[in-house]
């Protein structure tokens, strides 16, 4: 028993000593003691038992501590909002403080609180707040319109916040006004709808302000006002007029949000001479946003591409800019090599060239191939250059660096097929080199330049054995090759050795490959070869198109959209923002919901029950305390909120409900489509809600991929509210993974949510699928209208 001692201890724990100090009554260890709170609570420690006596400091005029405390508040009224109610009052108050940080802290930190119960005291303390004397106190307020709008729009709407932040754009004070603007924006995203309606005064108004703003504040003003028509062109004029200033800003997001403004009112100018006059003043703040880091100045060189295809004139004397300096990493060498060939032509030609030429003897071996593409590219778009470019290639082969010649090769193939019958005097140079080809696309051209050049190439029949003799090893692409220059080495030469390497590779494509492209094309060359030589010429020996100038150029629509978004990782991915970003927001805590979810916590002991979740901007909400409506449902977990997984939050998921061993039957073939290939996702949906065998409800699903060109997996699938207030049992579809061309089904069972049933939205039913290669898809269903009444509840024995 002596050793009991060790079990025993007088210490209570950090909580309870933080309780202690809380406590106290010297003020100094009030604060440290708060300190100490928010440093517990940054490194993850739960310290929300402590919310009562951090609450109590609240009642201080101490800024440093009342900012603490609110910083506290914001983070655990969630898990709290019976005891947040009770700060009510203490916010109310400091909304009228004398002091405006202290009125702008409390109306800021009550936007923050995202609980229910807490908006509905807020909207008299923004209202007072919006209209108050002090500027920073309007412009905190302005931001906390957005914020309420987030919660509870509809409020926003009634309470006419959303008139109060249109006239605060004519505020005198600048940062007000930027604040109202950048709220605008916000709301108008959310919502889809047009608020912030721009005519020529609200844009006038906007453009007096920016000059006073604060650099995000300029940001904020030009983003908005690059979304303005302007009626004619002196109204354009008078806009890039008030903008042009900007572009001598230090900050590079202003500059780029300035240019944007510009581009966009350009194309509204007919003048030339005013667009030259522009297009001059546009090039210097390019320019400039090249002298800062190599990662700054990679988006800026992102950015500079979009300019220049917009605008080819910006900056077509400034092609030195981007010569490659020694020093700089890959990724800002490969920007700017593409660059120059966007900008090279019959001027600076000789320079560019110059460059290339030195850019192909680097140690970088992709920058290298980059630069010989270059050359080519050169040649193939500057007809007057194309001469010097093939010298510069020739000279480049003499090096007999490995890569080197194969890249040259493959690029004079170009220039063979953009200027016909004028370059072949170069061929035996080229076939000096075939020894050291070992890379699919060079030998595929060396071998098409053969047989395109056959009867100038007194041993093309040599050349071409040489190559015969791999041909079982070879890729598809240049035993494809192969086969057509050994064709067309026939019909330019029927001779007993051609006639005996037609007849070998003939038999090798029919007889001894897998690959249906290569089998058929032999079997077609076999026919005419054997039906009709003269047809066989006209097909082979056809006349080719010359090509032109192929670059990584967007297409108009996608390009026009990006200039929309200049300045933004958009115009850095060169992809809409949309294909990256998904619009999320957080959820709004209920009361309810929170009180049933640590009732929840409490019974499995499950802590993390209470942490908060994120959903996304789709009106599919989470549901709590589902019932099941069959026996088969009856072990799923209460249903989640599953927009979470759905969107790759990291939400946990529950697992999979024993029940859900009934998925996977096979859907039957007349499913309605839901979800069709028009969509352009290369899926078709398939989906019907039918009755299940044993009770209840299940959704026959059906996916096939049609053209999506990659297998899909990671399923999961959510309702939003209906007539019949259903919800899948569990947010995972066990299909199988979808191969391209294949189809997979399955059954999933329905569990019965009251809370999301809406009588009101009658058969109408809709679904989000989302798998991990083509992200959430939206579809509208139709309920069966014999399904329409509700199945009768089975009851439990131990009901009675």
């Amino acid at each position: 028993m002596a050793d009991g001692k060790y079990f025993s201890t007088t210490k209570k724990g950090e909580i309870h000593e933080l309780k202690v100090e809380l406590g106290a009554l010297d003020k100094s260890k009030k604060k440290d003691a708060v300190k100490k709170v928010i440093a517990a609570m940054t490194v993850g420690k739960d310290v929300s038992p402590l919310f009562p006596d951090v609450i109590n400091q609240m009642q201080t005029d101490d800024m440093e501590l009342k900012k603490l405390v609110y910083l506290y508040l914001i983070n655990y009224a969630k898990t709290q909002p019976d005891l947040a109610i009770m700060a009510v009052n203490t916010f109310v108050k400091d909304s009228q403080d004398p002091n405006p940080l202290i009125r702008a802290l409390a109306v800021r930190t009550m936007g923050c609180i995202r609980v229910d119960k807490i908006t509905e005291y807020l909207c008299d303390p923004l209202h007072r707040c919006l209209k108050d004397e002090d500027p920073y106190v309007r412009k905190t307020a302005a931001v906390c319109v957005a914020k309420l709008y987030d919660i509870n729009a509809e409020l926003v709407e009634d309470r006419g916040f959303l008139d109060m932040l249109k006239d605060l754009i004519g505020d005198a004070n600048p940062m007000v006004v930027a604040n109202a603007v950048a709220a605008l924006s916000e709301i108008q995203e959310l919502s889809g709808k047009p608020v912030l309606e721009l005519t020529q005064a609200t844009v006038a108004k906007l453009l007096r302000a920016l000059n006073e703003c604060t650099e995000w504040g300029q940001v904020f003003i030009l983003d908005s006002v690059v979304n303005y028509t302007p009626g004619d062109a002196r109204d354009a004029e008078g806009v890039i007029e008030r903008v042009l200033p900007r572009l001598q800003h230090a900050n590079a997001a202003v500059v780029l949000s300035a240019i944007k403004v510009i581009i966009k009112n350009m194309q509204f100018i007919q003048d030339e001479s005013t667009l030259q006059q522009l297009q001059r003043k546009l090039a210097p703040p390019l320019v400039t946003l090249l002298g800062a880091e190599p990662e700054l100045q990679y988006v800026a060189l992102r950015n500079i591409a979009l300019v220049i295809q917009a605008q080819p004139g910006v900056l077509a004397n400034d092609v030195k800019v981007f010569f490659v300096k020694y020093n700089d990493p890959s990724y800002v060498k490969m920007e700017k090599l593409g660059i120059m060939t966007k900008l090279v032509n019959e001027r600076n030609i000789d320079q560019v060239l110059l460059e290339f030429k030195e850019y192909a003897t680097e140690v970088d071996v992709d920058f290298v191939r980059k630069a010989v593409r270059a050359i080519g590219y050169c040649a193939v778009s500057i007809q007057s250059a194309a001469e010097r470019c093939i010298n510069v290639l020739l000279e480049l082969i003499q090096t007999k660096v490995n890569y080197v010649v194969q890249e040259s090769i493959i690029v004079i193939k170009d220039i063979f097929r953009r200027y016909p019958n004028r370059y072949e005097s170069i061929i035996g140079t080229l076939c000096d080199s075939l020894e050291s080809l070992d890379e699919p696309e060079a030998k595929a051209s060396m071998i098409w330049i053969i047989g395109e050049y056959a009867e100038r190439i007194d041993n093309a029949d040599e050349l071409l054995e040489q190559f015969l003799e791999s041909f079982p090893e070879e890729t598809a692409q240049v035993q494809l090759q192969l086969m057509t220059a050994t064709v067309k080495l026939f019909l330019k030469k029927p001779v007993e050795k051609p006639q005996q390497l037609i007849q070998l590779v003939l038999t090798y494509a029919t007889q001894e490959t897998d690959n249906p492209d290569l089998r058929d094309r032999a079997y077609i060359y076999w026919r005419l070869l054997s039906t009709d030589p003269e047809a066989a010429k006209d097909v082979v020996l056809a006349e080719k198109p010359t090509i032109s100038a192929t670059s990584d150029a967007l297409d108009p629509a996608l390009l026009r959209e990006l200039l929309g978004e200049l300045g933004s990782l958009a115009s850095v991915y060169h992809k809409p923002a949309a294909s990256f970003v998904s619009k999320l927001r957080l959820a709004v805590q209920r009361a309810e919901d929170l009180a049933a979810a640590a009732a929840r916590g409490s019974a499995s002991g499950d802590s993390e029950t209470l942490t908060s979740a994120v959903v996304a901007e789709s009106p599919v909400a989470g549901s709590a305390g589902a019932t099941p409506t069959a026996p088969a449902a009856a072990a799923a977990a209460p249903v989640p909120d599953l927009l979470g997984d759905l969107l790759d939050l990291d939400v946990p998921a529950p697992a999979p409900a024993a029940a859900a061993a009934g998925f996977g039957a096979a859907a039957a073939p007349e499913l309605p489509v839901v979800f069709g290939e028009d969509k352009g996702k290369g899926v078709v949906v398939r989906a019907l809600l039918v009755q299940a065998p044993a009770g209840g409800y299940e959704y026959e699903l059906s996916v096939s991929n049609v053209s999506a060109g990659v297998p899909l997996d990671g399923f999961m699938i959510q309702f939003n509210k209906n007539s019949l207030g259903l919800a899948p049992a569990s947010q995972v579809v066990p299909l199988e993974p979808v191969l391209p061309g294949a189809t997979s089904s399955a059954r999933v069972p329905m569990t019965h949510v009251p809370h999301l049933q809406a009588p009101e939205q009658g058969n109408v039913l809709q679904v989000a699928i989302k798998c991990n290669q083509l992200g959430v898809l939206y579809m509208n269903d139709a309920i069966p209208q014999h399904l329409l009444a509700p199945p009768a509840q089975q009851q439990p024995l131990d009901f009675f």
